[in-house]
């Protein structure tokens, strides 16, 4: 009976010293499998924070191009004709209208903040087009003709004035070089404000259009003939 019964207290003391596992609570579990797991050496291959963002940025591109594909006619050879088109219409507006620009101008924008003569315009004209630089020349080419019809009386010296309005008001007293009036006048509004680059055909342009303008014989009106006689 004795050592029947020290044998099974030994068992009993046995597994209440640890013989048999203890069994550990969930939740102290999962926080001690997530402490682990924190530390960096675990993480030593993850994206950085940069990459995390651009792979959800190119995973939104790549669902809204899936989702177009499936709506345009055709599939993904469909949306592939539509981008086509939308680039080439917005290089065909690019192309036409240039560079966007400020719509708001200056009270003074044609000319300068001093006053200069025809001649004055047209040396500086020559100056820059010596040197190559096309797009100052055509612009004060475009000064130096305008200049010239207000000091011949046939255009009101008006602040303000930009070369659109002048070049309508020249051509009712020069009929015959309205159309070249307004050819001069959008070249200066492209290389001020519209951003384009002007060559040297441009600038000749201007020039032959100023020679001729030196020599030309305006129309009167009834008033102003009524008045000369």
């Amino acid at each position: 009976m004795s050592g029947a019964g020290g044998a099974t207290t030994a068992r009993l003391l046995l597994r209440a010293s640890g013989g048999v596992p203890v069994d550990t609570s969930r939740v102290p579990a999962r926080e001690a499998a997530k402490h682990e797991l924190s530390k960096p050496m675990y993480h030593e291959n993850d994206p950085n924070l940069l990459q995390r963002g651009l792979d959800r940025l190119w995973g939104w591109i790549g669902d809204l191009l899936s989702t177009a594909s499936g709506a345009a006619p055709g599939g993904p050879l469909g949306l592939v004709v539509l981008v086509l088109v939308v680039i080439g219409l917005v290089a065909a507006l690019w192309w036409r209208l240039g560079t966007p620009h400020r719509t708001v101008r200056s009270a003074d924008a044609f000319f300068d903040d001093s006053p200069r003569s025809a001649a004055e315009h047209r040396t500086a004209a020559e100056a820059h087009a010596a040197a190559h630089r096309w797009n100052p020349a055509v612009q004060e080419r475009t000064r130096a003709i305008v200049r010239a019809l207000e000091e011949r009386a046939l255009l009101d010296p008006r602040p303000g004035r930009t070369a659109d309005e002048a070049a309508a008001e020249a051509g009712r007293p020069l009929p015959a070089h309205a159309t070249r009036l307004h050819a001069a006048a959008r070249a200066f509004d492209d290389v001020t404000y519209g951003g384009r680059t002007a060559d040297r055909q441009a600038y000749l342009d201007l020039r032959a259009l100023d020679l001729d303008l030196e020599t030309a014989k305006p129309l009167l009106t009834s008033a102003a003939q009524g008045a000369a006689e």
